[in-house]
């Protein structure tokens, strides 16, 4: 491969899953999900011309890991045995032939903070660990597991790294099946769901939809560009509430005259001690 591009043996294969969370799957929920060879083979990302036209990063990867063919059902039961049995090779070839599928998978999760490259290299560290933990005598096609443990490792990739504060880990997989039932529940309804849509879809209290997705709110920094043409940052546009507005001022202004109005009236004595005392007609207080 260039050195340009991502290698597979080049990703961290030690990445730290909590054994109470993540290692645990819903096979429910992979049985749901499982992709077809067909939905792949239409999923093409790059035509042969493409590296000639285009030179970045990205597509010069797309483009070395669309010549890795696909594994059949009794080739995948083949080498992921032999996998488990520590053969490199074959751990290799279950790898190379499943990262369009991490692609796939990755590209679902644009625009939420991080790069489609950073997308797919978290997302290869979670296919890595599905090759060591599948089972093919369990009956399941390797990509359906893999699918649950690349989404695993991307969503808890976007948690950790777009957010100024971390959750913990067992609030970002609530928080996550908040916000996988708000979505389906938007398409479903075509409009965003309220927290009370929300909570009698998963049977939850209200209280509790409505403080968790108040976790998933960004913190935004006051120098951010407001975008389009605008040279303009949030802090420009944001009132200074320290700041006196015009009708303050204007009472400011009123009260100092009838203060210095009534000071006046006073005898010299009276005057100096007050204006000395509240730093008035130029003293300091």
């Amino acid at each position: 491969m260039s050195q340009n591009t991502l290698k597979v043996h080049d990703l961290n294969e030690d990445a730290e899953f909590d054994e109470n969370g993540v290692e645990a799957f819903d096979e429910k929920a992979l049985s749901e999900e499982e992709p077809s060879d067909n939905d792949l083979a239409e999923e093409e990302l790059l035509s042969q011309g493409a590296t000639q036209r285009v030179l970045d990063a990205t597509q010069l990867y797309l483009g070395e890991i669309g010549y890795s063919p696909l594994l059949t059902a009794e080739e995948e039961v083949y080498f992921a045995r032999r996998a488990l049995r520590g053969d490199v090779a074959s751990r290799r070839r279950m790898i190379e032939s499943n990262l369009r599928l991490v692609v796939k998978i990755a590209r679902r999760y644009g625009n939420r903070g991080l790069a489609l490259l950073d997308l797919i290299e978290e997302g290869n560290l979670g296919l890595i660990r599905a090759v060591e933990k599948f089972d093919p005598e369990r009956g399941f096609r390797f990509s359906t597991y893999a699918t649950w443990w690349i989404r695993q490792t991307i969503e808890r990739a976007i948690m950790n790294q777009t957010r100024t504060i971390r959750l913990p880990i067992h609030i970002v997989k609530e928080l996550n099946v908040y916000l996988r039932t708000a979505r389906e529940l938007s398409h479903k309804l075509d409009h965003e769901p309220s927290a009370e849509e929300i909570a009698e879809q998963l049977d939850k209290p209200v209280d509790d939809v409505s403080r968790m997705l108040r976790l998933n709110e960004r913190i935004t920094s006051v120098d951010t560009p407001l975008g389009g043409d605008s040279e303009k940052a949030l802090l420009d546009i944001l009132a200074d509430e320290k700041e006196n507005g015009p009708e303050d001022t204007t009472q400011d202004d009123d009260m100092k005259q009838s203060i210095v109005k009534w000071l006046f009236e006073l005898n010299a004595k009276q005057r100096e001690v007050l204006a000395r005392r509240f730093g008035l007609l130029g003293y300091e207080a």
